[in-house]
């Protein structure tokens, strides 16, 4: 599913009902399914799920044809007969703003009432990472980092089972959503990285990938003293990551530091990968030419 949150096949009758429906795209026999089922469920944490699923999916339309690409833009404004903003289009979908805001809305009630179920959550900011709501996406972000340290990671996933590994889980996929940020090349998106960073070490100061994120923002900046102060505590916690020897060698050369670069380009020659160790050799060759 698109939205990124999986109605289980199996289980109650209202779901797998709703499977087919939304499978086969028959939003009016969805509509009258979810009546049905919100008013003999009220408390069905799936019902959620799925009038979230409903109003994402009324919300698309795809665009077919060339006619719709517009030199190569991703990302583009659709306006009503008033001149409003209606939707985006987005990798040739649009997402209509009205069925969507609804969507959300029962996403939003159900985290309330559900704050454990980590797939609410995630499936909330796969589609604001869609809609290139950046603001949102991060704040819903830090909003699950946050309840981490409330619930202490019991996170569930559908049909209420337990996530496994859920610290694990939870950390491997904010890193990806911060990869996500980072991969859009858009500079004014580096503070919503540095802010899911501290989060992140506010609560696991030991997260070797967040000291590594925060060190690169502080790096693209070019404040180095700062993205190697972050480094070299990844370092103490992983002294074999050859990311973070690269990225500690990488700081020191910026900074002018070239003996301390290349004391880091050895340690990464060491690292068991051709590649890499060719890459540190030749960085070492050039160091020492200058």
């Amino acid at each position: 599913m698109l939205t990124g949150l999986f109605l289980s096949a199996a289980g109650q009758n209202f779901k797998e009902q709703f499977n087919d429906l939304y499978n086969k795209k028959d939003t009016v026999g969805e509509k009258k399914l979810l009546a049905q089922w919100e008013t003999k469920k009220q408390n069905d944490p799936e019902l959620y799920v799925a009038y979230f699923n409903y109003y994402v999916q009324k919300s698309m339309t795809e665009m077919i044809g060339l006619e719709h690409e517009q030199k190569g833009e991703h990302s583009l404004q659709l306006t009503d007969s008033t001149g409003k903003v209606a939707g985006y289009m987005n990798d040739m979908v649009v997402y209509a703003d009205k069925d969507l805001q609804k969507g959300f809305d029962y996403i939003d009630k159900g985290i309330k009432m559900f704050p454990n179920r980590l797939d609410m959550r995630f499936g909330k900011v796969y589609m604001l990472g869609k809609k290139e709501n950046y603001m949102e996406f991060t704040d819903e972000i830090i909003k699950t980092i946050d309840y981490s340290n409330t619930n202490k990671n019991t996170w569930l996933w559908a049909d209420d089972k337990p996530q496994k590994d859920p610290k694990e889980f939870m950390l491997g996929s904010i890193q990806d959503y911060v990869l996500q940020l980072y991969n859009t090349n858009d500079d004014k998106l580096l503070d919503n990285m540095k802010r899911i960073s501290e989060t992140v070490l506010k609560y696991y100061p030991d997260h070797v990938e967040s000291l590594s994120d925060l060190s690169i923002v502080y790096m693209i900046n070019k404040d180095y003293d700062k993205a190697l102060e972050q480094l070299l505590k990844a370092e103490k916690i992983a002294p074999s990551d050859y990311i973070v020897l690269m990225n500690i060698a990488e700081a020191y050369k910026r900074k002018g530091d070239n003996e301390n670069a290349i004391i880091y380009y050895e340690k990464v020659v060491k690292v068991d990968d051709a590649d890499i160790k060719a890459d540190a050799k030749k960085k070492i060759d050039e160091l020492k030419k200058k």
